[in-house]
């Protein structure tokens, strides 16, 4: 069976590329290489090969008979000590759906694509190859990039055939695919699913996200000797200010529509027992699909902070990291997801997915849609990643029914 099959070459790769510790498929590196080669292996079992564009994305193509191309999307890169499906999932039903019209002429093109880097693991930028494909990379930015380890992003892009300046040609090999869609299969990473005990949820699009950085600034002060309504305590105005975050998420969240608000980063000086902390920083973190709740949401948290420092007799100023808005997938291919989910699983929970993904960056060039997988305690990037057998088999099926769907859409 079709399912069984993707289950087998998960199996196969995860013995593969993981220790006892999980995954160990870090972009860029001999790991996540050895992967590819046996991907590529795989497919060359179908009479096909693997190109690699501008960017590093893997792709494989089955001609057609129509003009259209249906695009499946996944990534086998991972987090050190990752999980086993995260990414892996996408690329491996993409090749049972090449293997289920290998041996019959689709009415259109059905291409997998490999996204190169989507963890942004070793240098911190994720959706790289995606990006560049998208046209949204500013090369600038990641020129200067460097590991842990010293190495630089270009000399490890260069060792794999990769030349900075060149990825955004990318950008036209995307626009030369006439795509009727991109479709991507991915576990859930959150409780959700299995709160509902559900095996599978249609994903209405990813969150916009808004992520910045407060800086809080008093004066340290000996904590035995400053009296506290003498304080001007920075990590004060912070925790409160986090505090109110975690308030903001619950003012706008409804049944329908969730939102998330994270502090997850607190770096607070001189960060000794004995002083009062005279500068705190914090990063924040906040998500929705709705773009206007989200723009509402960074207003609350601005009010809350310039509350918090008057309060606490300091002064605070944000420092912008990074946005994206929310990217709605394609009305036309969520009715059909929903149709092929129900056909398997009898019930089509939609909602967002908070983690962005490769899927993100098609919104603005194609009809996009999503599959969610049930995940196990909602763990993800960790060795303990799961989705039940029975839970997998049916979201697997029911991914590959959305795919027959699509081809056969009417154009």
């Amino acid at each position: 069976m079709p399912a069984h099959h993707v289950l087998a070459d998960l199996r196969e790769l995860a013995e593969r590329t993981s220790t006892p510790e999980g995954a160990q498929r870090l972009a860029w590196g001999p790991v996540w290489r050895d992967a590819r080669l046996w991907f590529a292996a795989k497919v060359a079992e179908l009479g096909l090969r693997v190109t690699t564009d501008a960017a590093g994305n893997n792709w494989v193509l089955l001609p057609g008979g129509g003009p259209e191309t249906v695009i499946i999307g996944g990534h086998l890169d991972s987090v050190p000590n990752g999980g086993w499906l995260d990414g892996a999932l996408g690329v491996t039903v993409g090749l049972e759906a090449l293997r289920m019209f290998a041996t019959r002429r689709p009415p259109v093109s059905i291409a997998v694509v490999d996204w190169a880097d989507e963890e942004g693991a070793r240098f911190g930028r994720s959706l790289l190859g995606s990006s560049a494909a998208s046209g949204s990379l500013k090369v600038e930015d990641i020129r200067g990039l460097v590991d842990r380890d010293g190495t630089r992003l270009v000399d490890a892009l260069s060792e794999n055939g990769v030349d900075v300046d060149r990825m955004l040609d990318a950008h036209a090999a995307l626009k030369n695919i006439s795509a009727r869609g991109y479709l991507e299969l991915h576990i859930e990473q959150g409780p959700v699913l299995e709160k509902m005990n559900r095996s599978t949820g249609v994903v209405l699009g990813t969150f916009g996200v808004e992520r910045h950085m407060i800086r809080f600034v008093g004066q340290a002060a000996h904590s035995g000797s400053t009296p506290i309504a003498m304080r001007r305590d920075a990590f004060l105005a912070a925790a409160q200010t986090a505090l109110e975050c975690r308030e903001i998420a619950r003012r706008h969240s409804t049944p329908d529509a969730g939102v998330v608000c994270t502090v997850g980063v607190v770096k607070a000086e001189p960060g000794i027992v004995t002083a009062v902390p005279g500068v705190c920083e914090i990063s924040l973190d906040q998500r929705a699909l709705n773009a206007e709740v989200l723009a509402r949401m960074l207003a609350d948290a601005r009010t809350a902070s310039e509350q918090a420092a008057s309060a606490n007799n300091v002064s605070v100023e944000w420092r912008d990291l990074w946005r994206i808005e929310p990217r709605l997938f394609d009305p036309r291919l969520l009715q059909l997801c929903e149709e092929a989910v129900r056909e398997v699983t009898g019930d089509a929970p939609k909602l967002p997915s908070g983690p962005l993904h490769d899927a993100a960056e098609m919104v603005p060039h194609m009809p996009v849609v999503m599959m969610f997988a049930y995940s196990s305690n909602g763990l993800s990037h960790c060795k303990e990643e799961d989705t039940p057998e029975p839970h997998l088999l049916q979201t697997i099926d029911a991914f590959l029914r959305l795919v027959e769907k699509t081809v056969d859409l009417s154009a």
